[in-house]
């Protein structure tokens, strides 16, 4: 078996990592993992012969290829953990802050909005996309440079323990906890449960010394991060080390920032629950000494992507598209936001929320019951989770996405203003594909 230390000298001198034969560089390591559905190790082959400079495994899947491939092929006996413990490893080797980012809604958002705005003045290396799981988070390490000055590392989860797994290895400097909500309940076991799951991130900066971004608003975070020897706060709240407020006017969100000469942001955000994402991003920034015009024209310059709050014109329709995950918490948000929306037609497109477990059905009821009081001409309910709606006159019900589709295609909605949000699973942005 081969120790960390060496396969790490192999990995300073390789092209990077990889999990997937699909993309191998020549040069890389390629990680064989298995799930339930999967077993890399039977690609181990394949992957050498596209170019990896290494395989590592936990099972040899044919005879004769040790002798085959030789000291390229390493038999380790948990690939996951290696590559685990390979990123912890390589995480020591860094000597820049290390900011960990968690919470039930708007992780990727504030990620992608601090990262823009340290970027005025770090180089900064941040998590792609959604990276952000015990897969996702050991290959966003290990793709940081010797270069960076500064990382931002997205943790999701959903169950307890799975924060404190992830801050054995990202060993953050820094922490934020954008909100706890009812997300992912199946797995926590109820809100008390996300509460304990995601504040495991405190606990760790709370025993290493570290510091914490928190909403002043938020009495939750703020009770929990009590230990923590250095909070800095953003909110609504005039005491606040950094202190702002939302425009109540526009299509998108604007803030308004407190100081000895009063900042206005004016966004590409749709929504006033993007108010804390922004003042996060603004603390930040201010806290690591970036100029306030710096931050301001950083957050101006962003446009939210990935089906993630974004304002798309559909022949004379506008829509807001926010169909990349939905939970109770982020789903009356945007309702709330949406009822302010000025236009004669308006219509929502609501997919199922998933992993509620003994939630779902009175928070599927909760979010159709808060649709019945909206100045609505449509509300169209796409999933299993609404199923209860299948033979309601006074709204329109499909099983899934696909069945949607064909409906909405046929179609001639002239002037409408439209809120598709749901779970990932729905992906409900498929409706306006050709």
């Amino acid at each position: 078996m081969m120790d960390l230390r060496a396969l790490y000298d192999l990995f300073t001198s390789s092209t990077g990592v990889t999990t997937d034969t699909r993309n191998i560089g020549k040069g890389n390591i390629f990680f064989a993992l298995k799930g339930e559905k999967f077993n890399a190790n039977t690609f181990a082959a394949e992957a050498l012969n596209n170019g990896a400079s290494h395989v590592i495994v936990d099972e040899i899947a044919e005879d004769g290829w040790k002798g085959k491939f030789g000291d390229r092929l390493i038999l380790v006996q948990d690939v996951l953990r290696m590559l685990q413990d390979l990123s912890g490893y390589h995480r020591l080797q860094l000597k820049c802050p290390v900011l960990g980012i968690t919470g039930s809604n708007g992780k990727t958002t504030t990620k992608e909005l601090v990262a823009a705005v340290l970027s005025k003045k770090f180089r900064v290396y941040a998590t792609k996309g959604n990276l952000n799981n015990h897969i996702g988070i050991p290959l966003t390490l290990l793709s940081i440079k010797p270069d960076v000055e500064f990382a931002i590392i997205e943790m999701g989860a959903n169950h307890q323990g799975e924060i404190a797994s992830y801050c054995d290895y990202v060993r953050p400097d820094y922490g934020l906890i954008t909100n706890v909500g009812l997300a992912h309940t199946e797995g926590f076991g109820g809100f008390e449960g996300v509460v304990k799951g995601k504040t495991e991130l405190y606990r760790y900066l709370a025993a290493n010394k570290g510091k914490v971004f928190v909403s002043a608003d938020n009495e939750i975070l703020m009770e929990k991060s009590k230990a923590i020897s250095e909070r800095i706060t953003y909110g609504r709240a005039a005491g606040a080390y950094c202190s702002g407020k939302a425009s109540g006017t526009g299509e998108f969100l604007s803030v308004f920032i407190s100081g000895q000469a009063e900042t206005i942001i004016h966004t590409n955000l749709v929504g006033e629950y993007n108010f804390e994402n922004v003042m996060s991003a603004v603390c930040a920034g201010k806290y690591f000494g970036v100029q306030m015009q710096e931050i301001k024209r950083a957050i101006e310059d962003y446009t939210p992507t990935n089906n993630r709050s974004q304002k798309i014109t559909y022949g004379s329709n506008t829509i807001i598209l926010d169909a990349y995950n939905a939970n109770p918490s982020s789903m009356k948000a945007a309702l709330h936001n949406f009822e302010g929306v000025q236009a004669a037609n308006k219509m929502v497109i609501l997919g199922e929320m998933m992993e509620l477990g003994e939630y779902a059905p009175a928070e599927h009821r909760s979010i159709k019951a808060m649709t019945d009081n909206m100045p609505l001409t449509k509300r169209i309910f796409v999933g299993t989770g609404f199923n209860f709606l299948r033979n309601e006159p006074s709204v329109m019900y499909f099983e899934n996405s696909a069945e949607l589709k064909k409906w909405f295609r046929q179609q001639q909605f002239d002037n409408y203003y439209v809120l598709i949000k749901g779970s990932r699973k729905n992906e409900l942005e498929k409706i306006l594909s050709d």
